[in-house]
Order: C-alpha cells, then structure tokens, then sequence
C-alpha cells in the first residue's frame, strides 16, 4: 500500500485509458505523456500501458507501507526518497516506511511515478484511469491509500539510468496533419495556423489546450461530428482548442487540425505561457 500524505496540485492514477467506449460518449482519458509513462514501465519491466500515478507541475507526499521498486519519468519533479536525491529514468528499491517527496518540476509538466507491478485500483469500464463520473474520485486526495504488489525480490539495476531526448520537452514545434475542415479556411487564415507562435493559456487541463492568441474566424458550426485527443477545433470566437485525453467524443466545432501522437506527448509536457507552432507532417 501506498499513503497519500500531501497532494500536489493535480494527482491521479492513469494507464493508457478506455478503448472501444467512445461511441457510448466515454472519453479515452489515460495518461497524458504516454512516452514518459511508457518510459517509466520498460525500465521497470512493467507492461507499456501498466497504471501509472501521474502528478502535474508539483508532485505529492508518499509513504509506502510495503517493499517494492520504483521508477521515475517524465517532468524532473525534485524527487528525494527520505534525504536521497533521485534521478529521473532510473529504478530505485523501496523499503517498508520510506517516504517519497515529488517537488516543483525543473523541467516539464507531468511527472510520471511507475511501481513494480503497476497500481491496483479498481478497475472500471476496462481502464484503472481516473475521471470524473466514471471512477469513485477522479483525482487523488490526502489520506488515499494506494494498493501495490508486494515484493522485496526485484533483481534489476538499481544504479543505471537512462538518457533521454531533452527535445521531448523543449521543441517547440509540434507535427499536425490537416483535420477535416481545414480546406475551408481561406489562405491567410492557413498560413497564420503555420506562421503564428501560439502561448499556451492557463486555463488548459487534461481536457483540452487553448491558446492566448486568436484566429480570425468566419467558419459555419459543422455538424456534431467524431473528435479525438489531438484534435484542434476553431471555435466562433477565434480560439483554438487542442482536444486532450480527457475530451469529449463528439463536437461541432471545425476540425483544423490533428496533433500527430508524439506532439499531444510534447504538448502534454508544456508550461502555462511557453510558446509552441504547427509544422505540417508531410
């Protein structure tokens, strides 16, 4: 088991999300860095889609009441376990008591916490990740108690750990193909979408980015029609929206874009105010 004795600021238990569900209205969710949080998993020997705890510019207190092993991706969230500094990538053994603290991000947005063996939280409609309506809590909270595989067997390397590609959280550009309605968008407005540096606004969450800067829009609603995390929607204000793993399933706003997989995993790991632009996959 695992205690929450302090929350960060948004904390949750996340695998790859609910597949096969959206023609009933249920959103994928599922972690918002799957790259990370894979990262996370294969260093461990974890399954790729093992459930995973997810924390969001400043991480959570965690006491384990049990032996097991860890392994740290994503964000560089200041991760100390008792006094020990922690690397990001690298596997460490727990010990019955030990307290893990998950700080302020040096880099990034979204820490990704793996254990040996994956969280055990219930499962509903084929998925571990939480969201609002369809699990109990749809974000963890202080006194939570979290179980894991018991083991004090790990046999991996304690003391290698990983070099990753800093771009993963530095690049600036994210890769898109045209969504469905981008045709109808005149050429001025479809070079501003390729020509404009967008910032990222602070009302962005896990169900959708939006940006500061407007684009001018004359588009007609379309009908409601199937939308996907990555999708880029035109709304009649001008605002783009990024839709994110928590969106809905349907929408009636224009299509302009659609985020490639390795972009919503970049987009996921910026900062409120950080600039990002759309380069065309060719």
């Amino acid at each position: 088991m695992i205690e929450i004795l302090k929350t960060g600021m948004y904390d949750s238990i996340q695998d790859f999300g609910r597949m096969g569900y959206q023609e009933f209205g249920v959103p994928m969710s599922g972690v918002m860095d799957r790259y990370s949080a894979t990262l996370a998993n294969s260093i461990l020997g974890n399954p790729s889609h093992t459930a995973v705890l997810e924390s969001t510019i400043v991480g959570p207190h965690l006491k384990f009441n049990h032996e097991t092993a860890i392994c740290i991706s994503g964000a560089d969230m200041n991760a100390k376990l008792n006094d020990l500094e922690l690397r990001t990538n690298a596997v460490y053994r727990v010990k019955q008591g030990d307290v893990l603290k998950l700080g302020k991000c040096n880099y990034g947005c979204r820490g990704y916490l793996a254990v040996l063996g994956g969280f055990q939280t219930e499962e509903q409609i084929g998925s571990l990740s939480m969201y609002k309506g369809i699990t109990a809590n749809y974000r963890l909270v202080k006194g939570d108690v979290l179980p894991i595989l018991k083991t004090n067997n790990y046999a991996g390397n304690s003391f290698s750990s990983i070099k990753i590609d800093k771009n993963h959280f530095e690049d600036y550009e994210l890769e898109v193909f045209n969504g469905p309605e981008f045709d109808k968008l005149d050429d001025n407005q479809q070079q501003k979408l390729f020509n404009t540096a967008f910032s990222i606004s602070k009302d962005s969450n896990r169900m959708a980015y939006q940006f500061n800067e407007p684009l001018e829009n004359s588009l007609q609603p379309i009908i409601t029609s199937l939308v996907l995390p990555g999708t880029i929607q035109l709304t009649p204000s001008g605002q783009l929206m990024v839709l994110m793993r928590d969106c809905q399933t349907t929408g009636g706003y224009p299509r302009v874009l659609q985020l490639t997989e390795n972009a919503i995993n970049r987009l996921s790991q910026r900062v409120f105010g950080s600039k990002i632009t759309f380069k065309c996959k060719k």
